[in-house]
């Protein structure tokens, strides 16, 4: 099976002479569907530029990046905005929410980027919220709901276009213990159902929840290895007993 995620030696440069930042070295990865990708390293280690190049919101100064079969690496703004649409989701720490909209609005948004019909897209919207569990939260603006009901808002409006590979960026780190714990269940769960889970976190117990752990450090890969990952639901129901 080809993976749907491939980075050849991607190299990422800012600035000239004197203020040149190598933020990445030659990092190489492969990733398949239905994977659950953790990736951690320290402040300025590369981890954020890594997960842009990931996301298409970036472009790499050399080296190859194939996603979903596209080679991406050398496409333009436009171009890397179409893929996004099509092949990524994003969660951010701050939910990135419009506020004066109601949850189901908020899911329909990416759908009216891809030219999705009304009709669709509220059915769509609906069942993407219902799939997070907010199926009776559907006219709540982001005010009304509690941080961990906004980040699920977020994720449904990150799978509502059927995405191949969801890019998350420090997803709970705006909530409570409890509410990470629900999160990260939800993201095993999508996880089971074949989607691709590329995560950002500094935090070492969040990471415990993927499959697989990647560390970085002065722009390179350092680390990639494999891990049981522990259970989120079983510690989720544990709590609610």
């Amino acid at each position: 099976m080809n993976p749907i995620i491939r980075l050849e030696g991607i190299t990422k440069v800012y600035g000239e002479g004197e203020t040149t930042v190598h933020a990445l070295r030659g990092a190489t990865l492969s990733t398949h569907e239905g994977e659950f990708v953790a990736v951690m390293g320290p402040s300025g280690s590369g981890k954020s530029t890594l997960m842009n190049v990931i996301g298409c919101l970036d472009q790499p100064s050399g080296g190859k990046y194939v996603l979903g079969g596209k080679d991406v690496s050398t496409l333009d703004a436009e171009a890397l905005a179409e893929i996004r649409n099509q092949l990524l989701g994003f969660v951010f720490q701050s939910f990135n929410l419009l506020p004066r909209t109601s949850a189901v609005e908020n899911v329909e948004l990416p759908m009216v980027y891809a030219g999705v019909p009304a009709r669709e897209r509220r059915e769509r919207a609906i069942e993407a919220l219902g799939r997070v569990g907010l199926g009776n939260r559907l006219d709540h603006r982001p005010n009304q709901l509690s941080g961990g009901q906004q980040q699920r808002v977020a994720i449904a409006r990150a799978i509502v276009n059927r995405p191949h590979v969801i890019v998350a960026d420090e997803p709970t780190g705006a909530l409570d213990s409890r509410t990470s714990l629900e999160i990260m269940a939800l993201f095993q769960e999508l996880v089971a159902a074949g989607m691709t889970v590329v995560l950002v976190t500094h935090e070492p117990d969040i990471a415990a929840y993927a499959g697989r752990l990647l560390l970085v450090r002065d722009g390179e890969i350092v680390s990639d290895e494999k891990q049981t990952p522990v259970a989120a639901a079983a510690q989720v129901e544990v709590l609610r007993s």
